[in-house]
């Protein structure tokens, strides 16, 4: 379940819940019952890098590739 940030309108309280994605958003705060406004963070999750699948997920082998392969990647060797 994604985590969802919230702060309220009134006290400028913020704080996270652990939602589903068919879960109402939140309305009230926890500290004073102020509205809540939903936040935009930066997610945790990115993918980095010149190719994180054939560096971290291929095997490693001196092996010719076949032809479909030659241009690189992983094509289960």
């Amino acid at each position: 379940m994604p985590m969802y940030e919230y702060r309220c309108q009134s006290c400028d309280h913020q704080f996270e819940l652990r939602q589903k994605f068919s879960d109402q958003p939140a309305s009230e705060c926890p500290e004073c019952g102020g509205q809540v406004e939903k936040m935009i963070s930066a997610t945790a999750f990115s993918l980095k890098g010149s190719g994180w699948f054939a560096e971290g997920y291929c095997p490693k082998t001196d092996a010719p590739k076949p032809a479909a392969c030659a241009g690189g990647g992983c094509c289960g060797a």
